[in-house]
């Protein structure tokens, strides 16, 4: 696996259709983003001044949208840091495997869609900062 890094997480505009009566976007997969889409939720009524995410995943790929209203997503490779502030339903984040992501600064009713790679597998996950930087020094 080769070694990933902030700068490999790209943000991302979908494509829109205008109408007087209100836009659409759709999401195929493959096709918008870079993988086929296994899983998709949504994180919601997230009181404020909460963080959610703060974990990393070994082999899944993710693409974030903020579906309605705002959040900062803090991407982290282990050296360098970027922050997205997502706040528009037709732009998101790729986020490739071997990223540290965290969700900050959410508005009172955003809502948090993540499409993703793989099905939910607990075993995927690296959920403490030190072991994914051991994880990062291995690859």
């Amino acid at each position: 696996m080769r070694t990933t890094t902030v700068f490999d997480c790209s943000l991302m505009q979908l494509p829109r259709v205008y109408s007087p009566s209100g836009n659409i976007t759709a999401v195929n997969t493959g096709q918008e983003i870079p993988f086929d889409i296994q899983r998709v939720y949504y994180l919601y009524d997230v009181p404020g001044g909460e963080a959610r995410g703060g974990h990393a995943h070994k082999d899944l790929q993710q693409f974030i949208v903020a579906a309605s209203g705002s959040f900062d997503i803090i991407l982290n490779d282990g050296k360098v840091k970027r922050t997205f502030n997502l706040s528009r339903p037709y732009m998101g984040v790729f986020v490739p495997p071997g990223i540290w992501r965290e969700l900050d600064n959410f508005s009172s009713g955003a809502i948090c869609l993540v499409l993703s790679s793989l099905l939910y597998s607990e075993a995927d996950y690296i959920r403490h900062y030190n072991e994914f930087l051991d994880y990062k020094k291995k690859l």
